[in-house]
């Protein structure tokens, strides 16, 4: 690393989130490309955050998971890492943290989805913001990007630790015999024809997951699929939990491994949504806790971390 005293600026990325119900609209219409959204359907998501607590929390984990990171990284290197939070499609949006980031005069960019599983429509498409951005502001500061660390030891074993948590909830009775369905948000299925590593990667973050369970039945299954007329990759996660009511299970746990922390995809998806939905076939549906800002997760981002820098030290 360099012995400069010049930064290395952290770039944390994520989807984000309105941050009160009155701007529901406008982040819909970034989400959309600028193509209105239909009143009804706005109402419609408006009422799911209002049933979680009027505003997305995705938001403010991110920005208290970038304050833990940044202490971390620089306990051992002083002032070193300045981490910052860019969004796709809310305030602060990539293109404003970069330029925000650059008044610090970075020595190096390192850009980092929070999202451990690579797809060129969702980690693809943040690299593409920061490229715009760079354009944009004629930044020649160096940049690059953390692949993916769909099985980091550290990452699986927070997962598990979190599904062996959340077993708990179940009567010690049935416990044994609880199977834990894995989900991750789905994607246009023509992805399928672009070879994108989505499916692989998400299947093999479960995969890792099984391993450290001791022979319990896992399941995998794809949700909050888009309305965009077009097919989404399934099976669904509600035709799974159907298929386990009809075979005879009353409990399931949720693990939505392909998200980090808390937004509407779990707490109303998931919590609301899916639990009713599984209540209705008589299942108790219960789902683990998100990794959020937990000590796991900043400890295997300075791990993800640490390698990137180690891998550009080696090509260098």
């Amino acid at each position: 690393m360099s012995t400069t005293q010049r930064p290395i600026a952290i770039l944390l990325m994520a989807m984000g989130g309105p941050d009160s119900l009155e701007n529901v609209e406008p982040f819909l219409l970034d989400v959309r490309g600028g193509r209105p959204t239909p009143p009804e359907l706005v109402e419609e998501i408006r009422g799911r955050y209002r049933a979680t607590g009027g505003k997305s929390p995705a938001v403010g984990i991110t920005k208290d998971l970038a304050s833990k990171l940044e202490q971390r990284l620089n306990e051992s290197s002083g002032e070193q890492y300045r981490v910052y939070v860019g969004l796709r499609h809310w305030h602060p949006f990539i293109k404003e943290t970069y330029a925000d980031l650059l008044s610090a005069d970075p020595e190096h960019i390192i850009g980092l989805c929070l999202a451990p599983q690579q797809s060129s429509l969702s980690t693809g498409a943040y690299r593409k913001k920061v490229e715009e951005a760079r354009s944009a502001l004629q930044s020649t500061c160096p940049v690059s990007y953390v692949g993916s660390w769909h099985r980091h030891p550290g990452l699986i074993a927070a997962i598990a630790d979190n599904i062996h948590q959340a077993l708990l909830k179940f009567p010690a009775d049935v416990r044994a015999a609880v199977p834990v369905l894995f989900t991750a948000h789905s994607l246009p299925e023509r992805i399928l024809a672009m070879k994108d590593p989505y499916p692989d990667e998400v299947n093999g973050t479960a995969e890792a997951v099984t391993a450290l369970l001791g022979g319990r039945a896992t399941l995998f299954a794809y949700q909050s699929q888009g309305r965009s007329g077009e097919k989404w990759l399934g099976p669904t996660v509600e035709s799974v939990v159907e298929e386990l009511a009809l075979d005879g299970h009353r409990q399931v746990l949720i693990a939505p491994i392909g998200f980090l922390c808390d937004h509407v995809e779990t707490l109303y998806d998931i919590d609301i949504e899916l639990k009713q939905f599984a209540a209705r076939r008589g299942l108790r549906l219960e789902r683990i806790a998100m990794l959020n800002d937990s000590p796991p997760l900043v400890d295997t981002l300075v791990s993800v971390l640490r390698a990137h820098e180690s891998s550009l030290c080696s090509i260098s």
